[in-house]
This record gives C-alpha cells, structure tokens and sequence, in this order.
C-alpha cells in the first residue's frame, strides 16, 4: 500500500469504518480488527493507493462526447473518414435534428487541415452539424448550423473568438476559435433529461473505472443552475465520484445572491474556485488588464478561490499580474489562488511564481497525446518552456495533475506515465529534463489535487481519519518500470469505504 502520507508512507493493512479510514497499520492488526459484520479483502500482493482527483475536468463536455461520433485519431484518419462517420449518423437521424462529433485532431488527419463548412453539408445538408476539436477551443460548423448560429458574411469577430473566412468570397468557412462556449450554451439545444440520464449513467461508469474517486469540474459556463443539476445527480446516487464545481466569473453574481462562496457544500459537492479566461488573439490578451484585475479583486473580495486560465505565456503573465494585483489590495489575497495550465512559463514568470505560490493545475497526458504536434508546431524558443512539471516542483510550488477530459483521456496512470516519462505517443521525448519520480506523479493526482481544493486534510492520502476513497491496482506504479506505468490496470474503486467498481 502507497499512503500518500509522509507520516507513515507505506502499510500492509487499511482498516475502514463509517465511510472513514479507521486505521492503517501492518497485518498483525487484522484479528484484532475483524468482527461479525467485518469484510475482508484480500489485495493478494497488488497496489492500494488514495482515490485519484482530477483536478481540471469538464463533466457535461464528457456527457457530449459520450453521446457524439467519435472522431478521435483512433477512429478516423482522413476528412473522409468523418464524413463517412457523419453520413452514417444524418442516415439514422431525423433530418433537422442536431449532429455532434467530438474529439477530431487535424494533426492527425490524411489531408493536415481542418474540416470545413462545405465537407460536412455534402453528407448531412438537412441536419445541423458541429464537429468539436480535441482541445475544445475551436469547433467546425455546417452551412444549416452557422445559419442557426446567425454566423454570416457579415457577422463580426467576438470578442476572444475568431471566424476562419474563405480567402476569396470571405464567407465564414465554418472554423471557429474561441467560440466553442457560446455554440455550446446558446446554439446546440441543452441535453434532454433522457440524454442527460444516459450520459451521465455513461460517465458515472467511466471516471470509476479509472480510479477517479473525486472530480474538479472546470467549466468557465458553469452557473447557479449547473451546480443545482449536479447536485441533483449527486442526490439521486447518479455520480459516485466526489465533485467540485468551479462557477464562472460571469455566474458569479448568482453564487452570491445564493450565500455560496468556495468551500460551500459538503464532502460530497462543494463550491470550488471562480474560473476566469484570459485568451491572447491577434497578439493581445482579452479581457484586457485592468479588467482581468477588476474579476479577480471583486472574486477575492466576495471569499472566493481563483483559478484562472492561463496557457500561452502572455496569458500566464497577465494572471500573474492580476494575482499579484489583488495580493496587494487585499490581506493574504493571493493564498492558494489557482493557475489552471500554465503550459508556456519561461524564467522570468517562474520567478514571480515562486514568489505568489499559487496552485498550477497541470495536464500531463497532454505530452503524451499531444507531444508529436508540440514538437513539430510550436518554436523552438517557446518548446523549453512547456509543461514545466520539475521546475514547478523544484520551485516550491504545488501542482496537482489532470486531464481537461474530454480534450485528452483521463486516466490518472497515463498521465503519471506522462510525467514519469515525458514521451509521446510517437515515441519522441518532450523535455526529458522536466521528468519527476513516480511517487511525484501519484502526489499530484491524490494529495495535492485535494489541496487545490482545500480538501487535504479530508483526502488525498491514506490516513487514520480522511474518507476512504481507495483505489485497488495491479502493480505498483513507483515500482514497476516507467515505461509500463500507462499499463497498470485499476482493479477496484471504493469511495466512501463503499466498492463502487470492480474490473
């Protein structure tokens, strides 16, 4: 068994009671332990780890992608394979109705472009069409969709967005960047309560198969009645996994009207930090600094956690700037704020790191799944300074590991692989220099996902106390050989000392 707690790092035997871990300590204790209504399991010489924490995720973009064509490099190769895949879906659809596609990477397809407008209205021109990149930050519209959308010719660029134009006609292609929130919340028609009962059902099953016994929802859209149709699924047993919901500033106003503030709720859901997005276009960074100032301030004012999203390194240096703004306004501002990515962070924002110490949700399956594209796309001057997972560490900053499901999998032990390692799926190696131990890895997904989230002393570890949220392996993940960790299979999930999945 593998604590996570320094205290008493490794153990042989787990006692649960109540929900709650009871004792942990070696098999001798065992006799003294077991009683009438006592269970006793076994781990016949496999791994017993603290339940994983995703600390970034988006629920409901993982309920689309559940009920969506799967467009993913595993499933289509070529523009023609999604056609096909979309064809096949119009023909089993009722014409008018909605068609989803997620997860396509044009990285990875024959022809090295995007889709387009006129690709998809060529398979499905009576069904309204939108196909989602695996990043989530841009989205392919048909002809009846952007119609829908009012996206035109005329239509103007949103703030943060982008609309791709045809060179000659400059008519909207269909490629949109920035966009994928407003599509999502005023275009597509929401789920139907049917949907949303499969897809949940679907994702239920997912994240406890993975090991993942609690969830950091994200999503920048997320307001009042998100958090009271997740609290709903947590009320009726739909969702094991424990949540923490992060409102959007924009939804802000609605959490305070309520009397919720970060912390609000219980061991089951709970109200975490307020998610802003700052995006560079066109070389400035939107919202633009004084105003990300403003959201931040008035989100501290209000009692609020931050956890703002910051990936290029303009991005990051203006949540830099907007933190250390409200530190100095407000007493302790800056305690345990949140940097959600912080992918591109050269020295001189590391130092200023240091100096703040915020939370940096990081994303290691992103070098795996996304290596090959990072070595061959972004500049070689920008490259050293990506996914700088060591230098964090060695910075005295906690960070605590991701997925952003469903741009990437989620699976805990491919991104301890991925930090372990630092290849990708290609074989190539994405600055091995930033590497850290496995034992570093599994912290990030356990105790120092629950410190993000201000729930360390709840979970996070094995210890005499915390909930026990448990996770069963098939072998050791600090001991087993880097290159196999991604192999290591989740044999059983507990939560709550309940088993709530079983391979």
């Amino acid at each position: 068994m593998i604590s996570v707690d320094p205290a008493q790092p490794a153990a042989e035997l787990v006692a649960v009671k109540g929900g709650r871990i009871l004792l942990v300590g070696g098999n001798e204790s065992l006799e003294s332990l077991r009683g009438a209504g006592t269970r006793v399991i076994d781990c016949r010489g496999k791994t017993v780890v603290p339940g994983f924490n995703d600390a970034h995720c988006h629920i409901f973009s993982l309920l689309r992608k559940l009920l969506s064509i799967d467009l993913s490099p595993s499933s289509v190769s070529s523009i023609s394979d999604i056609k096909a895949a979309i064809r096949r879906k119009a023909d089993n659809t009722p014409a008018g109705r909605w068609i989803t596609g997620t997860d396509y990477n044009e990285f990875y397809l024959a022809e090295q472009r995007h889709p387009n407008r006129w690709d998809i209205d060529e398979v499905a021109p009576r069904h309204p069409v939108v196909l989602v990149h695996r990043s989530l930050h841009a989205c392919v519209l048909n002809s009846l969709a952007l119609s829908l959308a009012g996206i035109s010719g005329e239509t103007e660029e949103p703030p943060g967005g982008q609309i791709e134009r045809d060179l000659v006609s400059g008519e909207p292609n269909g490629l949109l960047f920035g966009m994928l929130g407003y599509i999502s919340e005023k275009v597509l028609p929401p789920l139907s309560e049917a949907e949303l009962d499969s897809g949940i059902a679907l994702a239920n099953r997912h994240y406890l198969s993975q090991g993942i016994t609690s969830l950091q929802d994200a999503t920048v859209t997320n307001d009042l009645s998100r958090w009271q149709k997740l609290r709903r699924f947590k009320d009726d047993n739909k969702l094991k996994s424990r949540l923490s919901m992060m409102p959007g500033i924009e939804a802000l106003s609605q959490f305070q009207e309520a009397g919720l503030v970060s912390g609000s709720g219980d061991n089951q859901m709970r109200l975490g930090g307020v998610k802003i997005i700052p995006v560079e276009t066109a070389g400035e960074v939107y919202p633009y600094q004084a105003e990300l100032n403003r959201q931040v301030f008035e989100a501290h004012r209000a009692g609020f956690q931050v956890a703002i999203h910051a990936v290029q390194s303009a991005t990051v240096e203006a949540a830099i700037s907007a933190l250390e703004y409200a530190r100095n306004q407000l007493l302790q501002a800056g305690r345990r704020q949140r940097i959600e990515h912080c992918s591109e962070c050269p020295p001189h924002l590391l130092e200023r790191l240091k100096k703040l110490q915020p939370v940096i949700a990081i994303q290691p399956p992103f070098l795996y799944y996304g290596g090959e594209r990072y070595l061959d796309t972004v500049p070689a001057d920008r490259l050293r300074w990506l996914y700088r997972i060591k230098s964090f560490l060695d910075s005295g900053l906690v960070v605590a590991g991701s997925s952003d499901s469903p741009v990437v999998p989620d699976s805990p032990l491919m991104g301890i692989y991925a930090a372990v390692t630092r290849q990708a799926e290609s074989g190539q190696f994405l600055l091995p220099e930033e590497a850290i131990s496995p034992a570093q890895a599994l912290a990030m997904y356990t105790i120092n996902a629950a410190y993000a989230s201000f729930e360390e002393n709840i979970k996070g570890s094995i210890t005499q106390g915390k909930l026990a949220d448990l996770v069963l392996l098939s072998d050791d993940p600090t001991e087993t050989p880097p290159e196999r960790i991604k192999d290591i299979r989740v044999e059983m999930t507990i939560i709550g000392g309940e088993i709530v999945w079983e391979a």
